[in-house]
């Protein structure tokens, strides 16, 4: 069987359209403000035999691309080898194991068999962040933790849902183990039915095309991906590209860490190898294997955004697994700031090392981090405890054709900042501030995006705040002669007197009472080209807008 090339093109667009949806009804039906709001979330399709990745929703997460594609082989393995349950049709299984190809363990997935004729076709899986899994602190990210367990509950793949129905008992247990629990089965419910919106429309497309069509197609386009991702690496010179990027400290040891990357560059295949970078950390700053792996990959889809989403389109990028350094954490190493923080500094390594060499594709480096702040206390008005996560822009870096966005989203996903309003009426907070962040961005013939400057003052009761960032010592890196962008800044006023975290932009468990305010300034991106080079009229215009 031979599918013509517009058949092909539907198929393909409609099993995008099966993850998007997905990722609508999850976000439309979610309580917490950073899955409803935020979108920190994602969902998916994957091989029945080894997971590997079909399509992913345009609005997920790319961080989620490779570590929802090895969570859900490993489920597929488990099963295989009698260590997890066996599925039954409308069972939903439930993992945030970050050792199992996971992330942090705020990120929950949710994975879903999906049946035809009696057979498993392939897995239907999501991934949504929690606001809270309990542990140390409100929100999980704490900065100085420095076993897994201190960070919060960690799941094994077990089922959930049971031919459709709420196990109370597995329930009961997750929710006696986190915070506002009572708010959690809005987001339970919402994970579990955006993966029954996916089988209704999944059978939909097959009840259109056939079985055997839509697998052969799903065949094609993973090769065809694959041809795709080796064209285009063929841009670039064979050779041996290095770079390093710094993660500010390990949240524990105030010491900078060391991610230190050749590329290799053969005919059709690039060689990651991350060997020589910092051995593992102490604190919550290691990177399980999965989120490294997933890390070059969205580096690559960033560079190569033409390329389809499909596991084929990995094939080609060959990730030296980085046995004895901070980027392969085994258990019980911390590692809630995997997925928001270390993934971008690996993203980045792989920007630096290639910007040269795809000097028309390759940008300065982005803020990049997510600024991880967590708040958790009690709203005596309400008369109930919260937990208030709050994820922030940045500013990108400068490229060959202009300047950087200014207040961008994360380099590993879309996520964007719940809207002040929504947050100020969810929980017992005021906003002085929201505004770009003048001056920020690295000076270059392009310069770096702005970053953002915000304010929160504590309304009322007492609450915890605690941060996962980086870039609070190292600012993004500038490119071929650009300046590197400002670093994050941190600031806390307790009682009127200003505190600066001594990790600068890490710390857990500082007590604020009403009329507390805490500050961030996020990076600017990292300027492109020699400031020289810049046309004196886009000078005039940065000066005269109080850009510089």
């Amino acid at each position: 069987m031979s599918i013509d090339p517009i058949t092909l093109s539907v198929i393909q667009a409609g099993l995008q359209q099966v993850c998007d949806e997905m990722d609508l009804s999850f976000s439309r039906a979610a309580f917490s403000p950073v899955i409803a709001e935020a979108n920190d979330r994602s969902d998916g399709i994957y091989a029945a035999d080894d997971g590997s990745l079909i399509a992913q929703g345009a609005g997920g997460l790319p961080v989620f691309v490779g570590t929802m594609q090895y969570s859900t082989r490993t489920l597929i393995e488990m099963i295989a080898a009698g260590t997890a349950p066996a599925p039954k049709p409308d069972d939903v299984y439930i993992v945030n194991d970050p050792y199992l190809g996971g992330t942090h363990l705020m990120d929950v997935r949710f994975a879903r068999p999906f049946y035809r004729n009696g057979e498993i076709f392939c897995w239907l899986s999501n991934t949504g962040h929690w606001p809270d899994t309990g542990g140390a602190v409100p929100g999980g990210f704490s900065a100085s933790a420095t076993a897994v367990e201190q960070e919060g509950l960690r799941l094994p793949p077990v089922r959930l849902f049971k031919e459709g129905v709420l196990d109370r008992e597995i329930y009961s247990i997750i929710c006696s183990n986190i915070r506002v629990a009572d708010q959690r089965i809005g987001d339970v419910k919402a994970q579990a039915a955006a993966l029954a919106v996916g089988e209704e429309r999944l059978n939909a497309l097959l009840d259109r095309y056939g079985d055997d069509v839509v697998r052969e197609a799903i065949a094609d386009l993973r090769v065809r991906a694959e041809t795709q991702m080796r064209t285009l690496i063929d841009e670039i010179p064979d050779g041996t590209y290095s770079s390093t990027a710094w993660v500010d400290s390990d949240g524990v040891v105030n010491e900078p860490l060391a991610i230190k990357l050749q590329v290799e560059k053969t005919p059709g295949h690039l060689r990651f190898d991350f060997s020589e970078s910092s051995p593992p950390c102490l604190g919550p700053m290691n990177s399980v294997l999965a989120t490294t792996l997933s890390s070059v990959y969205l580096a690559m889809r960033h560079i190569f955004p033409e390329v389809p989403i499909s596991a084929g389109a990995f094939v080609p990028l060959e990730v030296i697994r980085p046995e004895g350094t901070f980027l392969d954490a085994r258990y019980p190493r911390p590692v809630s700031g995997c997925a928001a923080e270390v993934s971008q500094r690996i993203a980045e390594a792989v920007f630096a090392a290639l910007v040269e060499a795809l000097p028309r594709r390759v940008t300065a480096a982005p803020a990049g981090t997510s600024g991880n702040f967590a708040l958790g206390g009690h709203d005596p008005e309400q008369g109930r405890d919260f937990v208030m996560y709050q994820l922030s822009g940045g500013g990108y870096g400068g490229n060959a054709d202009h300047d950087g966005l200014s207040n961008g989203c994360s380099t590993i996903g879309i996520s964007k900042a719940p809207p002040i309003e929504i947050m100020e009426q969810n929980f017992p907070v005021l906003y002085h501030r929201y505004a770009l962040r003048e001056g920020s961005g690295g000076a270059g013939r392009h310069r770096g995006g702005l970053g953002l400057d915000y304010e929160i003052e504590l309304r009322r009761g007492d609450a915890r705040a605690s941060f996962v960032m980086d870039h609070g010592r190292f600012g993004p890196q500038g490119a071929l002669g650009g300046a590197d962008g400002a670093p994050n800044v941190v600031e806390v006023w307790r009682d009127g007197a200003r505190y600066i975290p001594k990790h600068l932009s890490k710390e857990q468990d500082i007590p604020l009472k009403a009329g507390d305010r805490v500050r961030v300034k996020t990076p600017g991106g990292g300027g492109y080209g020699p400031v020289a080079d810049r046309d004196p009229k886009l000078i005039d215009e940065d000066r005269r807008l109080g850009r510089e």
